[in-house]
């Protein structure tokens, strides 16, 4: 169970943005269309165990997610809340799963805005059916217009523009590739153009992510190809474990640097085969949606000061990879 001094801890790496995807692919464990997957605790509520649901556009096999209903499941132990978890990368669906909740009259909604365009109607029509709203992962710049009262993520442009930074600085001079796993994906294109703003020499490579053999093949024959390149930016942990498999069967000494986490890849960065990460810090995401509404229904508060609660950019590398790298076996990192 985590403290309350967890909770202010994981707070203001939050409000600082200590932290950062939309999201990577192959394996995570699956709860399409809902149920319960987190409940129960001792903590005072005030006679009241509130029943939150949390909504995602989590795809079929993506590990990123267990990280997101990791901190969510912890938080809703901790407040003795009733945690119903549902997700479809579907707009429609997405949407549907929504006013789902409205129906089944939760107390609160977590959700994504990966599809903003389905979900935003339906999210209003909670709000205005007495039911508080959270945004987290994808909304950044949406999660009003949702009436969503706070949000949880990382700033995508301001993490992309992070890695073309410290690209320039550090291995500038050549051609970086910027590998989409998710076509049409707006916080992935956002993370790319972000590296291409502050690495202008920077080409994009769409992949199909739920194919990682797939993935090798495309990021090999690329680099065979275009023997300028010399960074390799992946948006997805699982991307960045392909695109070093990619770089040895080319025989390219390309820097590999990556967005998100997963502990094989934090043993890559240990090693120094990826360069870094930046972490947009997922357990913390669903950590702190649940526990905002838990607070602003008990307690009234409110997060953030009318702004986004910040979780990322964090950077991960060699200075910080000893004490980041337990986290990870059991999904906090």
């Amino acid at each position: 169970m985590l403290s309350i001094r967890k909770v202010g801890v994981a707070f203001a790496a939050g409000s600082l943005a200590l932290a950062m995807a939309a999201c990577s692919s192959q394996g995570g464990a699956q709860n399409q269309g809902g149920g319960s997957s987190g409940s129960g605790g001792s903590a005072v509520t005030g006679g009241k165990n509130y029943t939150i649901a949390m909504i995602t556009h989590e795809q079929a096999g993506d590990t990123f997610w267990d990280k997101i209903r990791a901190g969510a499941q912890d938080a809703a132990k901790e407040h003795g809340i009733d945690l119903k978890y549902s997700n479809n990368e579907n707009g429609p669906e997405n949407a549907t799963l929504v006013q789902n909740a409205i129906d089944s009259k939760v107390d609160g909604i977590a959700l994504t805005l990966s599809n903003a365009a389905q979900v935003i109607p339906v999210s209003q029509k909670a709000v205005a059916a007495g039911i508080p709203v959270v945004a987290f992962n994808q909304g950044l710049d949406q999660y009003k217009e949702a009436g969503a009262k706070m949000y949880f993520g990382s700033d995508e442009a301001l993490a992309g523009q992070t890695v073309g930074e410290r690209l320039t600085k550090e291995h500038g001079g050549g051609k970086t590739l910027c590998i989409i796993q998710a076509q049409g994906s707006v916080a992935l294109e956002t993370r790319c153009q972000g590296v291409k703003q502050t690495y202008p020499n920077t080409e994009n490579l769409q992949v199909n992510g739920a194919d990682l053999p797939s993935v090798q093949q495309t990021i090999q024959s690329k680099l065979a190809q275009d023997p300028a390149i010399t960074n390799i930016v992946t948006l997805g942990a699982p991307i960045a474990l392909a695109a070093q498999q990619a770089e040895q069967s080319s025989n390219s000494k390309a820097t590999i640097a990556t967005f998100d986490l997963n502990q094989d890849a934090a043993k890559a960065i240990q090693a120094g085969t990826i360069a870094f990460s930046v972490d947009q810090q997922p357990y913390v995401q669903g950590y702190m949606a649940v526990t905002a509404l838990w607070l602003n229904l008990s307690n009234g508060n409110d997060l953030g000061g009318g702004k986004a609660v910040l979780t990322g950019p964090s950077i991960v590398d060699k200075t910080n990879i000893d004490q980041i790298l337990p986290y990870t076996a059991n999904n906090k990192r």
